[in-house]
């Protein structure tokens, strides 16, 4: 076994696994990332992990992984043990490993002066090389209560709370109102980020430990919401936050004006060779505006390259970051700084501080062409919000055959519970108590419908939590881990 080496970090460089070229990806749906990746490669930036007295790493981690244990022992080449200590606090380790902003990497202690450990990458690393060796089996528990519990929704809270209350021995049934289990994980994310064999592998994982999964259930639809009440002794509401954030101006009527999220369902169900939904969005040969700078927003941007569009423009209403921290935002903050998403560094047009002010038809025929707006600064208030503006240049005309919305989500998006006495909060959110249940007796929330749209890794999270709270209702106590989220998650957008 490899010997421990403190000085390690003062020895070896930041070195992520890579991405494929920008030129070789965005002509194909293929991962992003690069295919393969070299166990001394990963040992070496293993050994960058300093074991740090206070782990902050950890303390950025929305689940309190033991980043600095597994970063030693990929070092050591001990990776079955590594996987180990990854699963005791992540059910799924490739969902963030491939989608996860790691804000652990922002919190790490070498990010205050230096490059931070490639955790991301290691994580990443330890769990592919898990389903290579065959060492990531189902785990059914050895013996069976009598309680049956219903899961609404198969994202990563959904199935988080399912594999952990099947393992504490409960009979888990899941709802999903698609055709496919995995929610977000499934058709929110485009292949190019997440390739959906790497969900159906679990599934399969968790249906041959005992879960039972139901497709084509949406409650409220073919599922009647009383069911949650009298066939369940708990349920969990776990259906995500997806209603989106509408822009209020002239001309949104008009036809090519898109919400985001359909048109990444509709892409990613066409590359599955699915039927698709009416109507069919196209980018091919046509400028396409995406409103909104963040995650969703890029995916938007990178599938409309792929796609064929003639020029694709992302729209952010905020000022660009700095390229360095500024002041009043020290480490271990999370950064304000600016770095170009791998959408844009596939080419396309990026702005920010544009204020859209009407979607406009020029030609006629009912549809938009163009977009309307206003180049600005902002000034703010005490708290950081927008409160006025002033104008640097009106009358920008920015081609836009196709328009997309990403600016953020305000809930989950259908009310089907409210007949069995499921409040919302002023939020949009379920409301839920310090158990995580909502109004309704024995039924709980968890995930972006219980704190609002957020990260892939909070919902995991969220996901162990509920089910530890959810088997302390059925029996009195939990063997269940806790969650080692200790705050309010911040809401993305």
């Amino acid at each position: 076994m490899t010997e421990p080496h403190p000085g390690g970090y003062r020895e070896e460089t930041r070195r992520p696994i890579g991405k494929r070229s920008p030129e070789e990806r965005a002509r194909d749906y293929q991962e992003i990332y690069e295919p393969s990746w070299d166990e001394a490669h990963l040992q070496s930036q293993g050994e960058r992990c300093m074991d740090c007295g206070v782990p902050t790493c950890m303390g950025g981690c929305p689940i309190g992984n033991i980043i600095p244990d597994w970063n030693d022992l990929v070092y050591r080449s001990d990776w079955k043990a590594a996987l180990e200590r990854l699963h005791a606090t992540n059910n799924f380790p490739e969902f963030t490993g491939y989608t996860c902003p790691a804000p652990c990497e922002d919190a790490c202690v070498f990010a205050y002066n230096d490059d931070p450990v490639t955790i991301k990458s290691i994580e990443r690393a330890i769990v592919d090389r898990g389903w290579e060796e065959g060492w990531i089996e189902p785990e059914p528990p050895s013996s069976r209560t009598d309680y049956e519990v219903a899961i609404v929704g198969s994202g990563p809270a959904g199935l988080a709370a399912a594999q952990q209350l099947n393992r504490a021995g409960h009979r888990v049934t899941v709802y999903e109102r698609d055709d496919e289990i995995g929610g977000l994980m499934q058709y929110g994310i485009p292949d190019f980020k997440f390739a959906k064999s790497r969900v159906q592998r679990r599934v399969e994982q968790l249906a041959a430990e005992g879960i039972h999964f139901e497709t084509n259930a949406g409650v409220g639809e073919s599922v009647d919401p009383d069911t949650l009440c009298e066939d369940y002794d708990a349920a969990c509401l776990a259906v995500g936050a997806q209603r989106p954030r509408d822009i209020e101006i002239p001309g949104r009527e008009l036809d090519g004006i898109h919400f985001a999220m359909p048109y990444l369902r509709q892409a990613n169900r066409r590359q599955a060779g699915k039927q698709l939904a009416s109507p069919e969005i196209d980018a091919a040969d046509k400028h396409v505006v995406v409103l909104g700078g963040g995650d969703t927003g890029a995916d938007c941007v990178a599938t409309a390259h792929r796609q064929g569009a003639a020029q694709v423009v992302q729209i952010g209403i905020n000022p660009k970051p700095p390229i360095e921290r500024p002041s009043d935002n020290p480490w271990p903050m999370l950064p304000k700084t600016y770095t170009k998403t791998y959408a844009q560094e596939e080419g396309g047009i990026e702005e920010f501080e544009i204020d859209t002010t009407a979607f406009l038809d020029t030609s006629g025929d009912g549809r938009v062409d163009t977009l309307d707006a206003e180049r600005v600064l902002w000034s703010y208030d005490g708290e950081g919000s927008r409160v006025d503006k002033t104008v640097i240049e009106d009358g920008l005309a920015i081609p836009a055959d196709l328009v997309f919305v990403a600016i953020g989500f305000t809930g989950p998006e259908a009310d089907p519970f409210a007949p069995i006495g499921v409040e919302r909060a002023p939020d949009g959110t379920f409301r839920t108590d310090e158990h995580m249940m909502t109004t309704t007796e024995g039924v709980f929330a968890a995930g972006d419908a219980n704190i609002g749209a957020s990260l892939v890794v909070w919902a995991i999270g969220d996901g162990r939590d509920v089910a530890r709270h959810i088997d302390s209702y059925l029996t009195g106590e939990s063997d269940l881990p806790p969650s080692l989220q200790t705050e309010t998650p911040p809401i993305s957008p």
